[in-house]
């Protein structure tokens, strides 16, 4: 049985790719956005403080993927989804000075985030959602009492958000 030579380089190709693909996904480097499951977001006390975490992240295998700083927030986006944060005052008082987020991907940030706030009203808790914390970003914030300095954050997929300055 005769097979064409492109279709044969054609599959190879394809087990190159889906072998370097496996292999990434196993290092916890997925080159690509998906899937995007949020992220949980660590904020530092300082420049410094920031830099040094994610530094001894890196001494333990896990690396930065990229930076994706905005006005009000310089960020380090590691391999696995976490992020380290160094949020302005400006950012940080607008949600209470929070240490840590737990980002959730939704269509509509906003609409998630008042369900949210419902939500853990009607469980008796107080929740208070925030839009503007950073403009550049569609991100909406729901701060509560069910949380010790931790926030909610609700946000568009990855693939949704502006580039990386």
């Amino acid at each position: 049985m005769f097979i064409p030579i492109w279709i044969l380089v054609s599959i190879g190709l394809l087990a190159v790719i889906l072998i370097v693909w496996t292999i990434l996904l196993a290092t916890r480097r997925n080159p690509l956005p998906f899937p995007d499951f949020g992220s949980r977001i660590f904020s530092a006390a300082s420049g410094k403080g920031k830099d040094a975490v994610v530094e001894l992240l890196a001494l333990y295998g896990l690396k930065e993927r990229f930076q994706a700083d905005t006005g009000g927030v310089r960020r380090s986006i590691m391999w696995d989804g976490t992020i380290i944060n160094l949020p302005s005052d400006q950012v940080a008082q607008k949600l209470n000075s929070p240490a840590a987020s737990i980002g959730l991907v939704v269509k509509d940030p906003e609409a998630s985030a008042r369900n949210a706030a419902d939500f853990l009203h009607a469980k008796g808790f107080k929740a208070e959602v925030v839009l503007d914390a950073e403009p550049e970003l569609p991100i909406a914030f729901v701060i509560t009492d069910a949380m010790v300095g931790t926030v909610l954050n609700f946000r568009k997929h990855v693939v949704h958000l502006p580039r990386p300055k």
